[in-house]
């Protein structure tokens, strides 16, 4: 399997990791701690927009989907939706965070809103990667020549999600620290949200 495949499946992983997580938060509620509820959900959503969106789509849209399209043209339409998902997928992540922030300085009467909106965002993300895991990825693993594979594996070994194996920036460990140690187990390792006992 190429380095390139590897990693495009960590990385998948990893953001797949966060995705449940932000369903599970939601599932928990902010109990008595929405600082730190709302603290570990902006985090997420900021991973989301830092990460997959700038360094991963990019890889994918701009060197294996044109490779691979060159070799199997009967995969136009998957791409192009594919696509479709990638231009509208930092669009879909500022709007929750707007709706996030909204839940948090207006109150309840948002909070519907956002469960909604980060349940369906959920779901297509997931439906995203198993599309490209599923339809895409068995047919570059059998129609890309090794000059082909070379290309990828060097760019996407080369600026590789922390989270899923690479390389840690001093930048962004604080954001993976406050993700682990603040989000309760078992989505990380921070104690259980406190919640008014009846």
């Amino acid at each position: 399997m190429s380095i390139a495949i590897q990693i495009i499946r960590d990385e998948h992983a990893g953001v797949a990791a966060v995705l449940r997580s932000l369903r599970l938060m939601m599932a928990q509620g902010a109990g008595d701690e929405p600082e730190r509820f709302f603290d570990v959900i902006r985090a997420m959503l900021f991973y989301i927009d830092e990460f997959p969106e700038k360094l991963h789509h990019p890889k994918e849209s701009n060197l294996l989907f044109p490779l691979l399209i060159r070799k199997a043209p009967e995969l136009a339409p998957v791409i192009q939706r594919l696509e479709e998902d990638h231009a509208a997928g930092e669009g879909r992540v500022r709007e929750l965070q707007h709706l996030l922030l909204a839940w948090e300085l207006i109150g309840e009467s948002r909070r519907m809103a956002f469960v909604k909106a980060a349940d369906d965002y959920v779901t297509f993300y997931l439906n995203h990667m198993r599309t490209e895991e599923t339809e895409i990825l068995p047919v570059a693993a059998r129609v890309l020549a090794a000059e082909d594979w070379a290309v990828l594996d060097e760019a996407f070994e080369r600026s590789r999600d922390p989270l899923a194996g690479g390389t840690t920036d001093p930048r962004f460990d604080r954001l993976f620290t406050r993700i682990v140690m603040a989000t309760p187990a078992p989505i990380g390792v921070g104690p259980a949200l406190r919640h008014a006992t009846v």
